[in-house]
């Protein structure tokens, strides 16, 4: 019934305690043995595997299971909690349950219904299969090793990459496959969300011990920069992991980032190579994007042609990842017939049966589409930045992208 789960056990109680820890053992489970309040939340807010359930003492010497259960929530959503208590403590267990507890038994009871009770509140278990992560290359195989190996410590990850190649994917993987996995990861796209300071500290208190993600890192406005080396310097249980474009070196060297906070977020970096440099993981996305959309389609289509998967094995991909899927998106809404071709996903290849030219607004859709996409690259994602240099608002930029499908 237990085999192979981890269950943490909060109890001071040495002769309860070792009974309940004992047969726990005997069952097959992995049991995490606490026995104060603190130092149980700290060790079931980033522990070093996925804790399966929670068996509490509703006294303990140094406070009490339900603030150990409210602090939790606080921050994230806690594995499954069984109380024990007295008959005194029943009030409490009921307002816990109400709260969002599992269950509770009160003290004494027999050790059979007692793992009974246990056995029901558990979870089912999820089959831990990630896959490939950004494909099949031996560049993507390299950035998954780096990712797993930048999960087993602690230290701030710089994830440096073209806009569109899958940075805040990388930045998951490494919080799934750490000790934090239980604890919060949050993430701030800078470009989206802003760059200000008070975007920056709501962030920071949420996250906890969890993982701090910051994404368009060369966004980050002075005044928040300052913030964040004081923070860093006040060591928070938080880790950080931050994302930028290629040309975050030259935005140092131009001042407009300072260079101590730089290179103290640059203690592990993961290098992503733009999709042109990878035509096989590029069809690999391809499949993969098909896959999830024709899922999804009514009637679904029979498939990709390969002189489509040429076609995208030898495009230049100036906005990787997203680049592909906007075209695959476009493609599968406007197809003909039920299989994808070249001129499918490259509009532009599109002639007539005539063999006339495409229309006026064909072309201005296309340039548009193009000179967008350079402006998003260039700018490492950075809607904003992409509008100043375009000379337009971001909100005819935003309007512009969700006509093209970008």
């Amino acid at each position: 019934m237990l085999k192979g789960r981890r269950i943490a056990l909060i109890e001071d109680d040495e002769i309860m305690g070792g009974s309940i820890a004992q047969r726990l053992a005997l069952e097959g489970a992995e049991v995490i043995w606490l026995k104060l309040a603190q130092r149980a939340i700290g060790a079931l807010r980033t522990p070093r595997a996925p804790i399966d359930a929670v068996i509490c003492d509703i006294r303990l010497p140094d406070g009490t299971g339900e603030e150990v259960f409210v602090t939790l929530c606080r921050t994230m959503t806690p594995p499954p909690f069984l109380f024990i208590t007295g008959l005194g403590g029943i009030d409490q267990a009921v307002r816990l349950l109400r709260a969002g507890a599992a269950d509770y038994i009160t003290k004494p009871f027999d050790m059979g219904p007692f793992l009974a009770r246990l056995t029901m509140l558990l979870r089912p278990r999820a089959v831990e299969d990630f896959g490939d992560l950004l494909g099949i290359s031996a560049a993507a195989k390299r950035v998954e090793a780096l990712a797993a190996t930048a999960a087993g410590n602690s230290r701030p990850v710089l994830l440096r990459g073209a806009a569109g190649t899958g940075k805040a994917l990388v930045a998951r993987q490494i919080h799934r496959l750490s000790d934090r996995s239980a604890a919060p990861f949050v993430h701030v796209n800078l470009a989206r969300d802003g760059a200000e300071l008070a975007v920056l500290r709501d962030a920071a208190a949420d996250v906890g011990e969890g993982v701090l993600f910051l994404n368009a890192l060369g966004r980050l406005s002075p005044a928040a920069q300052d913030w964040l080396m004081g923070w860093l310097d006040a060591a928070p249980q938080a880790r950080i992991i931050a994302a930028c474009g290629v040309d975050m070196a030259e935005i140092v060297q131009a001042g407009g980032f300072r260079g101590d906070l730089y290179f103290r977020l640059d203690l592990f970096e993961i290098p992503i190579p733009p999709l042109k440099d990878r035509p096989e993981d590029a069809v690999w996305l391809l499949h993969r994007l098909f896959e999830a959309l024709n899922a999804r389609r009514t009637p679904p289509l029979r498939g990709i042609s390969a002189l489509a998967e040429q076609a995208v094995q030898t495009h230049d991909w100036p906005g990787n990842g997203r680049e592909l899927r906007a075209r695959l998106v476009q493609a599968m809404g406007t197809v003909e017939g039920d299989t994808i071709f070249p001129s499918d996903l490259f509009a532009e290849l599109k002639t007539t049966p005539d063999g006339d030219l495409p229309t006026l607004s064909e072309v201005r859709d296309m340039a548009e589409r193009a000179h967008i996409l350079t402006a998003l690259e260039r700018t490492g994602g950075q809607v904003t930045e992409a509008a100043r240099l375009l000379k337009i608002s971001r909100t005819t930029l935003w309007e512009k992208m969700q006509k093209l499908g970008l």
